[in-house]
């Protein structure tokens, strides 16, 4: 990527030219794409995997860094806690009783944004997209209420299932965007525990940790 004037050019590779319209304040960029191509088609062509600094090298095969739960297109990164699993690892986890339920978090850049902030309480962390379908609802509402234990893989998914809890305690299905800071003496209402992966100093993650 080049930077020609306030036009961003990626060169060498079919000469597509994104027009940056905005800079915001937290160092992003709204980018505008010619009007004849395709966003998603450009991006598949020219973009790489967005992965955390503490991987170095290039992937040759980007599927290695999905997980078995990936399923529709649009996180910026990969839950780092669910590259533990494979699909032979869940069926040894179900066949011992472990109900295994699912939902859909687009992870954004705040997973990559460290905290800059004096005081940790005024980190803001932007909004994320998440689905949550109602047999997932249903299966941890009845799993609460018989008294078993609701462990979330990755620290997105503990954001979800707090993040949209209602005041009664029960989830409810539905969609929309979740944006809870999850920091030290929050007091937990959905998860009992959490399977996690490295965090970056200063990151967010560490803090819900």
């Amino acid at each position: 990527l080049g930077l020609v004037g306030s036009e961003m050019c990626i060169r060498d590779r079919g000469d597509v030219k994104l027009k940056v319209i905005e800079r915001t304040p937290e160092g992003t960029r709204v980018v505008e794409f010619p009007s004849e191509e395709n966003a998603e088609g450009v991006l598949q062509r020219h973009g790489e995997v967005p992965l955390p600094p503490y991987i170095k090298r290039p992937l040759e095969d980007p599927e290695r860094y999905q997980t078995v739960f990936a399923r529709s297109p649009g996180s910026t990164a990969a839950s780092t806690a669910a590259l533990h699993f494979t699909k032979e690892l869940l069926d040894r986890l179900q066949q011992k009783g472990v109900k295994v339920v699912w939902f859909t978090l687009h992870m954004g850049l705040g997973s990559f944004r460290p905290i800059k902030t004096e005081e940790v309480e005024d980190h803001r962390l932007p909004p994320e997209i998440y689905i949550l379908p109602p047999e997932t609802a249903s299966e941890v509402n009845r799993a609460k209420a018989e008294g078993r234990r609701v462990i979330a893989c990755g620290t997105g998914a503990v954001r979800v299932l707090e993040g949209v809890v209602g005041e009664d305690g029960m989830l409810r299905a539905g969609s929309g965007m979740v944006d809870i800071f999850i920091l030290p003496g929050y007091k937990f209402r959905v998860v009992d525990g959490m399977i996690t992966n490295f965090h970056l100093p200063r990151s967010s993650h560490l803090v819900l940790v």
